[in-house]
């Protein structure tokens, strides 16, 4: 089962995808190369309410840099600099 529909099983289960789910989600789009995914779910995750983190943000940049979407990385990147984020509460470096 790939990453998306892992997603979309959790979101037809009880467990609600957050926002380590919805990352690593576009982390697994931007290594099978798939930056219209990877775009997609961003917007998911940001429609369903959930605060993207820098690991969200960083996995979409490099889906669009990849792909050679030079625009799109930089537009992301400033919308990134918009939002106050942190890493994920598992971090090893911010607890």
């Amino acid at each position: 089962m790939g990453a998306i529909e892992v997603l979309i099983e959790m979101q037809r289960s009880v467990v609600s995808p957050n926002v380590i789910s919805f990352s690593a989600a576009i982390s697994a789009c931007d290594r099978a190369g798939q930056w219209v995914q990877a775009l997609a779910l961003l917007a998911a995750a940001l429609a369903a309410g959930l605060e993207p983190d820098v690991f969200a943000f960083s996995a979409a940049i490099s889906a669009c840099s990849t792909a050679g979407l030079g625009q799109a990385a930089v537009k992301l990147l400033n919308e990134m600099q918009g939002w106050e984020l942190r890493t994920s509460t598992h971090s090893a470096l911010h607890p």
